[in-house]
């Protein structure tokens, strides 16, 4: 059985290469063919015979596979397919002359094989005038060379997922592989985090499921680019999702879920994001390598029920850190990546700057709940480590069926409150005065803000001041001031806490009994002994 990591780290490495990588050139489009025009003149692209579709069909699909046992999928030749490891996958090309065009929409469509890390098949059908059309596998529609273990595989393996090309390139913007996973290039055309359907006990201490997409439905959307329909199942539970996709700049998906529980589940993450975070300029005592950062995501922002705005960023911690962040009916979340400087990066391969920000934003009413954020070590950058999902404060029992709909934005910049400032900058360094006798057990934790009121201010505003709480430890050396260049203020404090367990820090600027800025609720994470500031 695949792990996490493992999953992770084939999503990484076969889901899709950095913008940079891709060369420009001709898309295959569909042009006359068959009687629909989704098969142009492609020689292998076939379908089967039409049947009837709508996603209320697709729902009862799902009902009907939960009230029936679980019946574990196998893989229909896993010696020939774990002998297609990341090498071998790469050089199986699927065809451009066989791309399949969904009607009405210019959305060039085109297939994964299986391999190792993907050896379950699902099935890709078009949908047109209310019917659908399932694509027929066959190793034609695929280059692959003559020694290619593929050779050796059944004629009827089937699909492993699919992704969605520019019009007019060979540049993919959104992809669809392994598990109930989905990313896509976002604004900046540049691959990084990752969504999924729903995240099954993370970080409990007994294995995470993957639930799986197993039938997908392409359809043209009535008001964006493209929809897909897509029926999952796994041991515990089974669902119907539909995302209207549009591609307009950010990329927006208008998502609806439908789901249906086998058996109890602990702990059920409901519009899960996943992304990796190695180190940032917050700790330097964690850089390990010559670049200045390295990360998808550098925080989770959460517009909360009650209206106020959090940005906690992120850890790379040395055990498994889970935080909930509590609230009925959130407003929104998303893990961001605010820093969009290269030359705090320094990576012209991947671009970290250019990655995505992922918004959820939920639909009519979810509850009583709390967003999650689970933050797993990692030693590299080729491992997903960060995880963020809304779990819902009701029990999630056999038969339940439930419905979380959201729109899941990926771009540049997330919704917020422009009158409020946000945080810019969290960093690390020895607590104490420059020229006296450190410390040796105080941090100086700095937070610059910027944006929005606190950017509005005179350097010489009165009455500003930093407003710090702690879950434990003591804060002292508090100071808030106008940084003279630009329009931020940053804000400083010691904190000394024993022990090593995390201490929950709340910081925010106001003036008066004006609040100026977003809160920052960060996780200080003591030193241990013997490490030094």
């Amino acid at each position: 059985m695949i792990d996490r990591r493992q999953l992770i780290l084939a999503l990484a490495a076969l889901g899709l290469a950095p913008a940079a990588a891709h060369a420009a050139a001709d898309a295959a489009a569909a042009a006359g063919g068959d009687a629909s025009g989704i098969g142009g003149d492609a020689a292998h692209l076939s379908f089967q015979p039409a049947r009837p579709f709508s996603f209320d069909l697709l729902v009862e699909e799902a009902r009907r596979l939960a009230e029936a046992p679980y019946v574990p999928e196998i893989s229909v030749n896993p010696a020939v397919l774990d002998r297609i490891d990341f090498d071998a996958h790469w050089k199986i090309k699927y065809r451009p002359e066989e791309t399949l065009v969904v009607p009405g929409e210019d959305a060039p469509v085109r297939m994964f094989h299986l391999g190792r890390y993907f050896q379950l098949p699902v099935t890709i059908a078009v949908v047109e005038n209310g019917a659908s059309r399932e694509v027929v596998y066959d190793p034609g529609l695929f280059e692959m060379p003559a020694d290619s273990p593929a050779q050796e595989l059944p004629r009827d393996v089937g699909f492993a997922g699919f992704r969605v090309l520019e019009p007019g390139s060979e540049r993919d913007w959104i992809a669809f592989l392994g598990g109930a996973y989905f990313r896509t290039s976002g604004e900046d055309n540049q691959f990084g985090m990752s969504a999924r359907a729903v995240a099954i006990d993370v970080a409990l201490p007994r294995p995470e499921e993957f639930p799986r997409f197993t039938a997908f439905y392409l359809e043209a959307s009535a008001t964006g680019t493209l929809v897909v329909n897509a029926l999952m199942n796994g041991p515990r539970m089974s669902g119907a999702i539909r995302m209207d996709i549009s591609k307009n700049g950010p990329i927006v998906m208008d998502v609806t879920n439908r789901f249906f529980l086998r058996e109890d589940i602990e702990r059920l993450g409901i519009a899960a994001l996943t992304s990796m975070y190695w180190y940032s300029e917050t700790d330097k005592l964690r850089r390990i390598d010559w670049r200045p950062e390295v990360h998808d995501s550098d925080g989770l922002a959460i517009w909360s029920g009650n209206g106020e705005r959090l940005w906690r960023p992120l850890n790379n911690p040395d055990r498994v850190m889970t935080s909930t962040f509590s609230g009925a009916d959130p407003k929104g979340y998303g893990l961001l990546q605010r820093d969009r400087n290269f030359d705090h990066y320094q990576d012209d391969g991947v671009f970290y700057e250019r990655r995505a920000s992922v918004w959820v934003q939920p639909k009519g009413d979810w509850g009583p709940g709390g967003v999650q954020l689970v933050e797993i070590p990692t030693d590299d950058e080729i491992h997903d480590n960060i995880a963020a999902y809304f779990v819902s404060a009701n029990p999630t029992k056999k038969g339940d069926a439930l419905s979380y709909d959201y729109v899941m934005t990926w771009a540049n910049e997330a919704p917020r409150d422009v009158d409020l400032g946000r945080v810019v900058a969290t960093r690390l360094g020895r607590g104490g005065v420059p020229g006296q006798p450190r410390p040796a057990d105080a941090t100086k934790v700095t937070i610059d803000f910027d944006d929005g009121a606190i950017a509005a201010l005179s350097r010489e505003a009165k009455d500003v001041k930093a407003v710090v709480s702690a879950s434990r430890g003591e804060i002292s050396r508090l100071d808030c001031y106008s940084l003279k260049v630009g329009t931020a203020w940053r804000a400083t404090f010691d904190i000394t806490a024993e022990g090593e367990e995390p201490v929950e820090l709340r910081i925010y600027v106001s003036q008066g009994d004006r609040t100026l800025t977003e809160t920052c609720a960060y996780q200080f994470l003591p030193l241990k002994p013997g490490q030094a500031t």
